[in-house]
């Protein structure tokens, strides 16, 4: 029998609880609360996730039946729904934004030097955005279409280890080239979005400090895949070349930059599809 600690007890491990607690301070997640903490809240949601556990019931009824190995797994006392519910309905959602800063920050550390597959030592992103479609009757508070309720989810994935630097949750109405007014923007990145993304004044307000990119969707172009992929690299020059053209002159930090990225993208085509 195994007397050493648990398989879940060593991946919580890897928590920055020395940085979770000041979140929890910051924002009272603890204030009042008697029976479920906010690190109990964590662990209990971790563990439904990693136990593909479907309803908070079965979140129950999972943790009773190791009721023993409860304390191991950093439970002061057994979880029943009722309090979990309440739990995520009431703690202040800032808690667990701040905490995932901290992890994204701690992972992307991790993947810093694994190779692209392209000639680039900068930050690579990628932009795009899902609709997670909802039920109506359920999610009221989230507007569609007249028949069902939707979410969309902004993602901007840094391509060195797919990990997400910036998530925006909005309702399923809202346009995708208005989520570049609320990117953060690092300067001597690369952005790669489709034509959704499309707004040459935005465009060129975001030039400055980083390198904009868009290349249109697969459906916009010609049905070889061939032809596809070649017109990827002169798509996106055209774009670059629209933005830095409604100024008198070039962003001096930027030219090289741009010519070097446009011959990568022409001659890597085939290679770099995203």
């Amino acid at each position: 029998m195994n007397a050493g600690k648990t398989l879940f007890a060593q991946v919580m491990e890897f928590v920055p609880w020395t940085s979770f607690s000041p979140i929890v301070q910051r924002y009272d997640g603890n204030s009042g609360v008697r029976t479920l903490s906010c690190a109990e809240q964590f662990r209990a949601m971790a563990f439904a996730q990693l136990t593909w556990r479907e309803s908070l019931r079965d979140i129950e009824a999972s943790l009773s039946a190791n009721a023993s190995k409860l304390y191991a797994m950093g439970f002061r006392s057994a979880v029943r729904r009722s309090t979990l519910a309440d739990a995520n309905e009431g703690r202040d959602w800032r808690i667990w934004a701040d905490l995932a800063a901290v992890l994204i920050r701690r992972a992307r550390k991790l993947y810093a030097s694994e190779p692209l597959g392209v000639e680039l030592d900068n930050t690579v992103y990628a932009l795009d955005s899902s609709t997670i479609d909802l039920c109506l009757s359920l999610f009221d508070w989230a507007p569609f279409r007249s028949t069902k309720a939707a979410i969309k989810l902004h993602t901007l994935l840094d391509l060195r280890g797919a990990i997400p630097a910036f998530i925006h949750i909005s309702d399923g109405k809202l346009g995708d080239v208005n989520v570049l007014d609320l990117l953060p923007l690092e300067a001597g990145a690369f952005y790669v979005m489709d034509r959704g993304y499309l707004d040459f004044a935005r465009l060129y307000a975001c030039i400055a400090p980083a390198l904009s990119s868009s290349h249109a969707p697969r459906r916009a172009w010609m049905r070889g895949a061939c032809t596809r992929r070649r017109r990827t690299g002169a798509a996106a020059w055209s774009a670059i070349s629209a933005c830095c053209s409604m100024a008198s002159t070039r962003p001096r930090s930027i030219p090289s930059i741009c010519g070097a990225f446009a011959s990568r993208i022409r001659s890597r085509a085939r290679r770099w599809c995203f």
